[in-house]
């Protein structure tokens, strides 16, 4: 048996070193190393079972065509020469007859490494001078105000939060993901720290914590925007940090004045006295640090929120002292830019959101989308208004290649089927975006079946369209050597790779804010009130938009991650009927049992699923989790069938959290729930 080393690229900031044990050219088992240090030799339990996912009867071995409706899921085995030719003929089509904007490429690569991304994809769609796409499902408002204030600047280090005296987990459940984090707090904890968790849902870490705060969904900013009120009324501003490291300051005051306590307690519905406890005990404890996690973007005030919390440790002078400040997305701190790899210009095409792909597909654009290349997404598991998606790719005249390593709900509705690898197939190049750690990675298997990567099947397709060129990179070296060329210390880089087989940014692997990372930002201040973001935002920024609900609609239906999926990714693992979640005062209300067949609803559409009453939540909040499947659900719809297109108020990003439904019996029988 050989032990083969890896690295984790799924969507999660650890960025887990894995062994894996292969016999006979088969994954027997995957486990942690210690190589990436805050792996300490455990996974989560997702990755330990990937090799279900690599050999599972979903996994997709052989290119395809489609043999019936879309939708059926029945297809031809065709070879890759007839698969790659009907697809680029069929690109040839479009373009000649509707123009190269009438093809789209639809990806979203938090779960790919810098290989599988931006590279030969995007020469092929730049050459071709296709649609653009924004990926904004995830990330998009957190990113916009990161970037504004502080130019993403890197953040507190996972495994410094052992040095904070205080500890503020906003808005992510690291139980089900970015679970290294977990012994850290415990260990931070014993040592006498603090824990305050912010999030509607009693976690297992709000379980254990000091303080727990409740928020009705999408009301972060009020609670954020009070606690920037109380400390510059209470004297506990750090005005002369704010003196000389940021802008905006009175702006930012003033937007925060009329938050009181009182008034942001009410509408978030909790206590005012938890505002002031939280507030001073982080005026008073150093060091402090918030853990910021995409919860509170979700919403129609994501950008704002996000903005208003990592404003706080600028206000309250809680940079400068290790484990002190905050952390979001480290990914700010590598400069790596998979387009060096790609040859080709993003072209000056027009530019379509992705939470809008349902509009797109259903003719909201012109010229038509007649041509979508789905890699790397799910987009009919994972976009909002499902079932609009859901038409767009029932259309007959839309040519759907779906180039995926599973048989997802996606893939049902394909034309042309395309089997990819998993990364324990491929080279990879993987940066972590929590643990500040960059892998290079070599399959540990031969590819399942005919699956191909990314990079090897866009350079094809290059090739038969003549949009190839003499130089392009194209096998993994190449690209990677192109990646690094490029980056400033990309050198450097490649020695420690090749010394130690990982390698840390500039900033090392610890830095301390204002220490050793500084803001990114061109002045190197901190911009407490970017003025393009006033202007992106419909109130300005930290404009508080009330909430959606109505008498018809009054839940808030929210859809976290869990300790199932990766976003969809394992999806097909998960085998059960999926249960909505409500609480106990919200279910009697409605004459609903554990395992009753309910209705969620809303002018949306409808999902019909089993429940089960959780004391954890907070009345009015019910919660059906992100990432699940058709197959999960006794009508094939999601949660993402009832939550609205609409947009964050930075970034264009999705508002998942602003779905507001309503919950009724449909069947008092026992059901079985996973």
């Amino acid at each position: 048996m050989l032990l083969l080393r890896s690295a984790c690229p799924l969507d999660c900031p650890d960025a887990c070193s894995l062994e894996v044990s292969v016999e006979g050219q088969q994954i027997v088992r995957i486990e942690g190393s210690r190589l990436n240090p805050l792996t300490e030799g455990f996974i989560c339990a997702k990755v330990r079972r990937f090799g279900e996912h690599v050999y599972g009867p979903e996994r997709l071995r052989f290119p395809s065509m489609r043999a019936a409706k879309k939708g059926e899921a029945k297809f031809r085995r065709v070879s890759w020469g007839e698969a790659l030719a009907a697809v680029a003929d069929r690109m040839r089509t479009v373009r000649k007859t509707r123009g190269a904007e009438a093809i789209l490429p639809l990806s979203y690569g938090g779960s790919n490494g810098l290989l599988s991304q931006d590279t030969a994809d995007a020469r092929l769609f730049h050459r071709l001078g296709a649609s653009r796409l924004a990926r904004t499902v995830c990330a998009a408002p957190s990113r916009a105000a990161a970037t504004g204030l502080y130019g993403r600047m890197p953040g507190v280090a996972l495994h410094d939060y052992a040095h904070a005296r205080l500890i503020i987990v906003w808005g992510t459940n690291p139980s089900a993901t970015g679970i290294h984090l977990l012994p850290i707090i415990q260990k931070a904890m014993a040592s006498g720290a603090k824990l305050v968790v912010v999030d509607p849902r009693r976690t297992p870490l709000a379980d254990r914590a000091d303080l727990h705060l409740a928020l009705r969904p999408g009301t972060d900013l009020p609670v954020a925007l009070s606690l920037i009120r109380w400390l510059f009324a209470e004297g506990r501003a750090d005005l002369r940090f704010l003196a000389t490291q940021a802008t905006g300051v009175e702006e930012l005051r003033r937007k925060a004045d009329p938050w009181t306590f009182h008034r942001a307690a009410g509408i978030a519905g909790i206590e005012a006295a938890a505002l002031q406890t939280l507030a001073t005990l982080y005026a008073e404890t150093n060091p402090a640090v918030i853990r910021c996690g995409w919860g509170p973007e979700r919403n129609r005030n994501g950008g704002s929120a996000i903005a208003a919390i990592l404003a706080l440790p600028a206000v309250a002078g809680k940079f400068g002292v290790r484990g002190g400040g905050y952390t979001l997305s480290n990914s700010g701190a590598w400069k790596l830019d998979s387009l060096a790899a790609a040859g080709a210009a993003p072209p000056t095409t027009r530019e379509i959101n992705m939470n809008l792909l349902g509009e797109a597909l259903l003719g909201k654009v012109e010229p038509p989308v007649d041509f979508l290349f789905v890699y790397n997404a799910n987009p009919l598991a994972t976009l909002p208004c499902q079932e609009k998606v859901r038409a767009g790719l029932a259309r007959e005249d839309l040519f759907t290649v779906v180039f995926e390593q599973v048989l997802t709900d996606t893939a049902r509705y394909a034309d042309v089927l395309l089997p990819a690898t998993t990364f324990l197939e491929r080279t990879e190049l993987s940066r972590g975006y929590g643990s500040m750690v960059l892998q290079e990675t070599h399959a540990v298997i031969p590819p399942v079946g005919e699956a191909r990567s990314n990079h090897e099947v866009f350079a094809e397709l290059c090739r038969r369209l003549g949009l190839d060129k003499p130089g392009d990179p194209e096998t993994a070296a190449e690209l990677t050597d192109a990646i690094l060329r490029a980056a400033p210390n990309g050198s450097a880089l490649r020695a420690d790779l090749d010394r130690r087989q990982l390698a840390h940014p500039e900033t090392g692997y610890a830095p301390v804010q204002f220490v050793d990372s500084f803001p990114l930002t061109s002045d190197r201040k901190i911009h407490l009130f970017p003025p393009d973001l006033d202007q992106e935002a419909p109130g300005g920024l930290y404009g508080y938009q009330d909430d959606p609900a109505t008498g018809e609609f009054p839940l808030a239906l929210i859809s976290p991650a869990t300790s199932k999926t990766i976003s969809s990714t394992l999806g097909q693992l998960r085998r059960g009927q999926v249960p909505l979640e409500l609480h106990p005062t919200d279910a009697a209300a409605r004459g609903i049992g554990d395992g009753d067949a309910v209705r969620v609803f809303n002018s949306l559409g409808e999902v019909r699923c089993p429940a089960r009453c959780n004391s954890g939540l907070r009345p009015g909040v019910v919660f059906l989790p992100k990432g699940i499947w058709s197959h999960n659900t006794l009508n094939g719809a999601t949660s993402n069938a009832l939550v609205p297109d609409t947009l964050t108020d930075l970034g264009g990003g999705a508002c998942f959290n602003d779905s507001r439904v309503q919950v009724e019996r449909i069947a008092e029988r026992p059901l079985t729930a996973d």
